[in-house]
């Protein structure tokens, strides 16, 4: 008479009962994981730990920076100072309206990101902002129907180039004209994609850096918000 195997045999039942648990299991950590994101994008945040908030492309500064007062002109042809930065989160982008691809693109996000925040509490208080680079053409005559075809409610300014360069470099966004054709004097500028933050007491909170992503600026920008209530 043979030995019997320690090992029992499963049966073909057995297989199959075992085979639909974890068919089970897998669905229902989906479905968990996706109520999950689902909650955090559409307004169920959770405050993100820092390396978290570097990973989506958020860089958020422990000690905010001081600004210097800002001397520039809106799209209105209004000053625009400092105090148009007091009692609100700024979103600031630098571009001009002859760049062919980022600052079209950037301003679009932000009017994406301004519609998946409108049903929020922080929609109230925060405002996008694009800084031209460009002052030598772009007057509030040019920003005004530039920065109102992505949404009325941007704001778009202009001003004297010191001013601007100044503003610029207390933001950590580098820029340069390229002349493209000497003859005719046509030019360019070349400059970085990040999208600055300012707090509501002004002061320079923080960055994105690109690529820039829907998902990852509204997590982390809702993430941002609910540390600092």
């Amino acid at each position: 008479m043979s030995p019997q195997s320690s090992e029992q045999t499963s049966t073909p039942d057995q297989k199959s009962a075992i085979r639909k648990t974890v068919i089970f299991i897998v669905i229902f950590i989906a479905v968990v994981m996706g109520l999950f994101v689902n909650r955090v994008l559409q307004g169920d945040a959770r405050e993100l730990s820092p390396k978290e908030m570097v990973s989506n492309g958020a860089i958020m500064f422990s000690v905010p920076r001081e600004i210097s007062p800002l001397q520039l002109i809106d799209q209105n042809g209004q000053p625009f100072t400092h105090e148009q930065l007091i009692g609100k989160w700024t979103l600031v982008f630098f571009g001009f309206t002859h760049c062919p691809d980022i600052c079209p693109t950037t301003l679009a996000l932000f009017n994406q990101l301004s519609q998946q925040l409108v049903d929020t509490e922080i929609a109230k208080d925060t405002q996008y902002l694009l800084v031209s680079l460009d002052p030598g053409r772009d007057t509030p005559e040019v920003i005004k129907p530039y920065i109102e075809y992505f949404n009325p409610d941007f704001i778009g300014v202009t001003g004297e180039f010191l001013a601007i360069h100044r503003f610029a470099k207390q933001l950590n966004v580098a820029f340069q004209k390229v002349v493209t054709d000497v003859a005719s004097g046509e030019y360019t500028v070349d400059h970085g994609g990040n999208v600055a933050v300012i707090n509501p007491n002004g002061f320079y909170q923080g960055f994105y850096k690109p690529p820039l992503d829907l998902d990852r600026m509204a997590l982390t920008y809702k993430s941002l918000r609910i540390s600092h209530r």
